[in-house]
């Protein structure tokens, strides 16, 4: 058969420019949350390892380049494909991922305040993360009512669609909670401070009661509709992400509350840290080993490297970070222990990833469009993008 280019109109002649960010969509934003954690994670661990300083804020430093790459890319994305970005919104599987890009830049900020202001300065740090918090709460915000409302009112979603993935971004606003009170001592005393910090206390709930009536969805899909298809099963590590991310955002709340809120606030706070922390850090764990399970056995049945890869990163991460408030404040060993081997699951499952997204990038593979379906006709026309 002939294939016969057809002449392109000049309306579509954008289109031809850059092709390569065609189908780069915002998932691609997890591998910014997944680098970016790994810095500011491993800020905290216990114990003095000569060097792992240094060597996480080069990981905050590859974070804020992956960062800028990205926002770039997908600029041109929006300006050359516009057709193709308005089908990720009206697709419900990849809508949500509008959530990564709000949490890659609430976790490229805050890594700037934990581990980046070594090499900026503090002065600087507190600048960045004041405009990436503030883009990120808006963005993420913005992603919480219109992702749901999109698959409520346009999307076409049947009960055993029901995916990890919904959460991505219903938990943006826990991002935002988790890392807002780094900004808190920065801000003049009295209200500024208050105001902020009882500001990411509402995030919380927001982020935590959507969490709650989601979750059950998913979790019901999943004892029903049996296990997720292949390509999908690393998703079920994004249940980690509300579970400690929400550990996270209770710890720093403690953290921060005397001297900003009221002393029965504060000790509220404080109780708040270890009597929410530990039973939420218990069904993490519980789940960490279900979400295991299965990808072991989706695994063993032929499961190949994706994008999706990227979930055993960010939750874990948020889950290690979480560890890391109750060793804080419950001064238990067992914590500490807990955060170390966490951590090392972190850093194997970011290796994993960036290795094999790494090759798919060089082998074209990852930014190719969708094969089409066995048994599809061919085009007639020469593919023009």
């Amino acid at each position: 058969m002939v294939t016969v280019a057809q002449p392109q109109s000049p309306a579509a002649a954008p289109a031809r420019r850059v092709p390569a960010v065609r189908h780069l969509g915002p998932n691609w934003y997890a591998c910014v949350m997944g680098t970016a954690v790994v810095g500011g994670a491993g800020a905290a661990l216990p114990g003095h390892i000569p060097g792992l300083r240094r060597v996480c804020t080069a990981f905050w430093a590859l974070s804020l380049v992956l960062l800028a790459v990205l926002l770039a890319a997908r600029s041109l994305h929006w300006h050359h494909h516009r057709d193709q970005a308005r089908a990720h919104l009206l697709d419900p599987a990849a809508a949500p991922f509008y959530g990564c890009l709000s949490m890659a830049l609430l976790a490229v900020g805050g890594g700037a305040l934990t581990v980046g202001r070594d090499w900026i300065g503090t002065s600087a740090a507190v600048a960045l993360d004041a405009v990436l918090f503030t883009a990120g709460t808006a963005v993420g915000l913005a992603a919480a009512v219109a992702v749901p409302y999109l698959m409520a009112v346009r999307h076409r979603v049947e009960p055993g669609q029901a995916s990890p993935v919904w959460l991505l971004p219903l938990v943006a606003p826990m991002v935002s909670a988790a890392v807002g009170p780094l900004l808190v001592p920065h801000l003049p005393p009295g209200q500024p401070r208050e105001t902020l910090l009882l500001a990411c206390v509402a995030l919380f709930g927001v982020s935590l009661l959507a969490t709650l009536v989601t979750l059950p969805v998913i979790f019901g899909r999943l004892l029903t509709g049996g296990p997720l298809p292949l390509a999908l099963t690393p998703s079920l590590f994004l249940v980690l992400g509300p579970l400690g991310q929400s550990t996270t955002a209770v710890g720093q709340f403690a953290d921060v509350a005397p001297g900003v809120v009221p002393a029965p606030y504060a000790e509220g706070f404080g109780m708040l840290a270890v009597l929410y922390g530990v039973p939420v850090t218990g069904f993490a764990l519980m789940w960490l080993c279900l979400a295991t399970a299965h990808v072991v056995r989706a695994r063993r049945e032929g499961m190949r490297f994706s994008m999706t890869w990227w979930s055993f990163t960010f939750p874990v991460g948020t889950c290690v970070t979480g560890a890391e408030a109750l060793a804080r404040h419950t001064g238990l060993v067992v914590y500490d222990g807990l955060t170390v081997v966490l951590y090392a699951v972190l850093v194997t499952a970011w290796a994993v990833a960036a290795v094999q997204t790494t090759r798919g990038l060089f082998s074209g593979v990852l930014l190719a469009g969708p094969r089409p379906a066995p048994g599809a006709p061919r085009p007639v026309t020469a593919r023009t993008t």
